[in-house]
């Protein structure tokens, strides 16, 4: 079956202001404090976005790329990752909004991007 619309899930450097106005915009996106993961590593935030079948956005892309290239390397599978460099939330919502109005959640299966 395929899946249409990306989920996502912003760790906690993400600003909670962000998810509101996707989902404003009829997105689904939780936040880290949304799922009470606020002190989870960041390992932890990557196994908990895989097993919900989300795509993870972040601003931790050192730590996060790590992570990607380890699932990569054991051939493990994960819903995409989205880098966000910081701006305000407004201007990075839009920005997901691009890339949530033209990738299907399968294309975005084992993609990183970068905005």
């Amino acid at each position: 079956m395929s899946n249409l619309f990306i989920c996502l899930y912003l760790d906690e450097d993400v600003n909670v202001l962000v998810a509101d106005l996707l989902k404003a915009r009829g997105f689904d996106a939780i936040t880290a404090r949304d799922v009470r993961k606020l002190q989870a590593t960041d390992a932890e935030q990557f196994a908990y976005a895989v097993n919900q079948e989300r795509t993870l956005v972040t601003h931790n892309r050192t730590d996060f790329e790590e992570l990607v290239q380890a699932y990569f390397a054991s051939g493990q599978m994960h819903y995409g990752v989205i880098f966000a460099v910081r701006r305000p939330p407004q201007e990075i919502a839009q920005r997901l909004l691009v890339i949530l109005n033209q990738v299907t959640a399968d294309e975005m299966q084992n993609q990183v991007r970068y905005i």
